[in-house]
C-alpha cells in the first residue's frame, strides 16, 4: 500500500484536512499529500522512500538546505543544557545583537514564535503608539491568521477560494482598509480620506503568497512618505524576505533606490529560525519602549526566545552572513529559471519567472503579474497539471498557484539540470 494515502486516511481521522497547515493539503491541485520521513541538503524522500528536489524549503527557513552540519551541531549542544526555562538567556540576546546589527531600521527586537504572533504584535503595538485603530493592508498580502489580517489574504485563503474567514467579526474586519498592492493613487486616496485614523499600514516588499510579486519603488516610496505625512506606523513585513532575498533583508534593495527608506517596525521570521519556529518585530526604539514591562502595550510568550530556537536561528545566521553568500544563491535561482523560460519557450506554453535571492515564482502567464487580480488570471488546471508532472519526476514544488517558491544554498547544479530537464518534459505535455 501507498503510505503516503495511508497516513493522509489515519490524519484525516483525528486532523481536520489531514493536515496542520491548509495548504499541505493538496486541495487545490488534488491528490495525495506526500508526507516526508527526513531531509538532507537540497532533498526530501517520503513515506514511501521516494526522493524529490525540494523547493519548498519548509516553505522559505531551510536557505542552507536541510540538517546543515554547523546547524544541527549548535541545536544538539543546546538540547543538552535544557530545552526550555522560562528565563531570559544569553542566547537570546545574542540573537537580538545579531538582528540590530543586521537591519539598522530595528533598535529594539522583540522575539516570539511565528510570523502571525509577530504580525498580530506590531499591530497592536502600532495601535498603542499611535492611539488609533485604523489598518492598512493590500489585496494578495498575507500576514498570519489573526483577525484584522484575514481580509482579501492571500495564502491559503486565495487556494480554498475565499476571500476572508468564517469566525471574523464585522466590526474587526471594519478596521482594516484593503487596498490593491502597487496601486499609488488608491493609496493616496485612502490616506488623504482616512489619514488621522490610520494607525499603521502593514506590507510585503516582495508578496510570497500571491506567488512572487515585487513591490514597485514607487509604491514603497509612497507608502514610506504618507505614513510619515500622517503619522501612521508603517510595518514591512519581512518574515519570508528578511535575510532570504538579501543581508539585511528587502529593505536594504530598496533603500538603494529610495533615499533614507526605512520602516518603523519589522516583522522577521523563517530564516532567523533556522526551521525551528522563531520569529522578531522591531524598530524604532520609541516604538519598541511602549511593550511592556516598559510600556502599556502587552505581550508576552512562554516560549518566546527559546534556548533551542535561537541556538538554530544564530547558527544559521552566522553561515548566511559569509561574504558572497546570497551572490551564490542568487545565480543558482536565476539559472534554474532561465532554464524553465528556456524550456517552456521551446514548447510554446506560457511562462514567466522573478526572482531575488532564493526566492522565486513562476506563472503560466505570459507576463508577470503585479496586483493580486492579475494573479487571478492564472489557470489553476494547468498549473495542476504542471506541478503533478514535476512532482512524479521527483521535483518537490509549493502545491498551490499563490506560493513561492525557494532556492537552498545545498541546491547543486545537477540539482537544477535534473530539474529543467524535467520541467521540459511536462512542458511537452502542456502545449
Amino acid at each position: 500500500m501507498d503510505r503516503n494515502v495511508f497516513l493522509y486516511e489515519r490524519a484525516s481521522a483525528c486532523i481536520p484536512g489531514g493536515v496542520n497547515s491548509p495548504v499541505r493539503a493538496f486541495r487545490a491541485v488534488g491528490g495525495t499529500p506526500r508526507f516526508i520521513a527526513r531531509a538532507q541538503g537540497s532533498a526530501l524522500w517520503d513515506a514511501n522512500g521516494q526522493r524529490y528536489i525540494d523547493y519548498i524549503g519548509a516553505w522559505g527557513p531551510m536557505i542552507l538546505g536541510h540538517s546543515h552540519p554547523a546547524v544541527v551541531e549548535a541545536v544538539e549542544r543546546a538540547l543538552r543544557d535544557g530545552f526550555a526555562f522560562g528565563a531570559p538567556t544569553e542566547r537570546e540576546t545574542e540573537l537580538a545583537e545579531f538582528l540590530v546589527a543586521a537591519v539598522p531600521s530595528m533598535e529594539m527586537v522583540r522575539l516570539v514564535n511565528s510570523g502571525t504572533e509577530a504580525a498580530m504584535s506590531a499591530i497592536r503595538l502600532a495601535r498603542g503608539f499611535t492611539q488609533r485603530n485604523l489598518l492598512v493592508k493590500f489585496e494578495g498580502c498575507y500576514h498570519g491568521h489573526c483577525d484584522p489580517l484575514l481580509v482579501h489574504a492571500g495564502s491559503g485563503l486565495s487556494t480554498l477560494g475565499h476571500p476572508s474567514s468564517a469566525g471574523v467579526p464585522a466590526e474587526v474586519a471594519g478596521q482594516t482598509i484593503v487596498l490593491r498592492y502597487n496601486d499609488v493613487a488608491g493609496l493616496e486616496r485612502a490616506f488623504a480620506e482616512h489619514g488621522p485614523a490610520i494607525a499603521a499600514l502593514i506590507v510585503e516588499p516582495i508578496c510570497g503568497n500571491m506567488n512572487f510579486v515585487r513591490a514597485s519603488v514607487s509604491f514603497l516610496r509612497q507608502c514610506r512618505a504618507l505614513c510619515t505625512r500622517h503619522g501612521a506606523v508603517f510595518i514591512l513585513d519581512e518574515v519570508m524576505t528578511g535575510f532570504r532575498v538579501a543581508w539585511g533583508g528587502a529593505q536594504s534593495l530598496y533603500a538603494r533606490e529610495i533615499p533614507g527608506f526605512a520602516p518603523d517596525l519589522t516583522l522577521l521570521g523563517k530564516v532567523i529560525g533556522g526551521g525551528m519556529p522563531l520569529a522578531a518585530f522591531g524598530g524604532r526604539r520609541e516604538i519598541m519602549r511602549c511593550l511592556s514591562p516598559l510600556g502599556s502595550v502587552y505581550q508576552a510568550g512562554t516560549l518566546s526566545g527559546n534556548p533551542v530556537a535561537t541556538a538554530c536561528g544564530l547558527a544559521t545566521l552566522r553561515e548566511v552572513a559569509h561574504e558572497g553568500f546570497h551572490d551564490q544563491l542568487s545565480q543558482t535561482t536565476r539559472t534554474l529559471l532561465a532554464g524553465l523560460r528556456a524550456a517552456a519557450e521551446r514548447h510554446g506554453v506560457p511562462f514567466c519567472a522573478d526572482s531575488e535571492g532564493g526566492m522565486m515564482g513562476w506563472f503560466l502567464l505570459p507576463t508577470l503579474p503585479h496586483d493580486y487580480p492579475a494573479v487571478m488570471q492564472s489557470s489553476g488546471d494547468l498549473f495542476a497539471r504542471f506541478f503533478h508532472g514535476l512532482l512524479d519526476r521527483g521535483i518537490y514544488t509549493a502545491p498551490a498557484l499563490f506560493e513561492a517558491g525557494f532556492v537552498s544554498a545545498a541546491h547543486s547544479a545537477q540539482d537544477v539540470a535534473d530539474t529543467i530537464r524535467a520541467a521540459d518534459e511536462v512542458f511537452a505535455l502542456l502545449r
